[in-house]
């Protein structure tokens, strides 16, 4: 009856390789939606393994029937997120710390003098009425939407901020995406949100800032053309008209701002 509770030094083993496999796979995919599909998967999962430890036959035939079928769902219905994890796979820049322990609650810290430099660069912005869309990662490598626009790989700096947004300025349609304290694009294009709940005055600048922040992690800045109001995004949450102590919070990991 207790069998299935008598184990040696393989399964030991197995049992090691099962959960460094998961903890891979929930490295690759946090703070995404796509985690959230991985511990459902994963519940389920062990649902059945608990069951077929049990000999609760039925339930564990029902539910491996749901697993057999759900997993050719999930393919075909995610298959745009499969093919992303399956690049996420290949990303050297994922590998590098992915199995780092001190990673894995790892949140990253934005410098002071970084924060000030965005910060002084928005409030310009702001006066001038001059649209921008900046993007800051986090966990999540947003290499995809790096690859759609065109490289920098500069210092951040004020002067640098303000040029690429100037409206006669090439780059200056599209975001600005900053990782570990540098510019590495610009111009790049961000998945547009389709909500419906989203306020008419929001233009798309703000629908793409709303669409990135759905599916990744990132801290996103907009900075509206029509009325210079700064907008921040953060997990598919935003708060409009932010002054720059709010800004300068939010860029410190505050996110109490999100939690009402």
């Amino acid at each position: 009856m207790f069998d299935f509770l008598s184990f040696g030094l393989f399964d030991i083993i197995d049992i090691l390789l099962v959960a460094t496999i998961f903890f891979i796979g929930y490295r690759l995919v946090r703070g995404t939606v796509a985690a959230r599909i991985f511990v459902g998967v994963f519940t389920i999962y062990l649902f059945w393994i608990l069951a077929e430890a049990l000999n609760m036959q039925l339930v564990s035939s029902i539910v491996g029937q749901f697993i057999s079928v759900g997993v050719l769902a999930l393919l075909i219905v995610f298959q745009q997120e499969v093919r992303k994890f399956l690049l996420m796979i290949g990303s050297h820049y994922k590998w590098r710390n992915l199995l780092n322990p001190k990673s894995l609650f790892k949140e990253d810290e934005i410098k002071q003098n970084t924060i000030k430099t965005i910060t002084s660069a928005c409030n310009n912005l702001s006066k001038t009425k001059t649209g921008a869309l900046i993007v800051i990662t986090k966990q999540t490598f947003l290499e995809d939407f790096i690859n759609t626009g065109v490289k920098i790989n500069a210092e951040i700096t004020q002067e640098l901020i303000e040029n690429v947004f100037f409206k006669n300025t090439p780059l200056h349609d599209g975001a600005m995406i900053i990782d570990q304290d540098r510019i590495v694009a610009a111009r790049c294009i961000l998945p547009v949100s389709d909500r419906l709940d989203i306020p008419g005055s929001m233009g798309l600048r703000h629908r793409a800032a709303l669409g990135l922040s759905a599916t990744t992690d990132a801290l996103v800045i907009v900075v509206s053309e029509e009325t210079g109001k700064i907008s921040i995004f953060y997990k598919n949450q935003y708060v409009r008209n932010v002054q720059q102590e709010t800004l300068q919070n939010f860029l410190a990991n505050d996110k109490s701002m999100f939690e009402n």
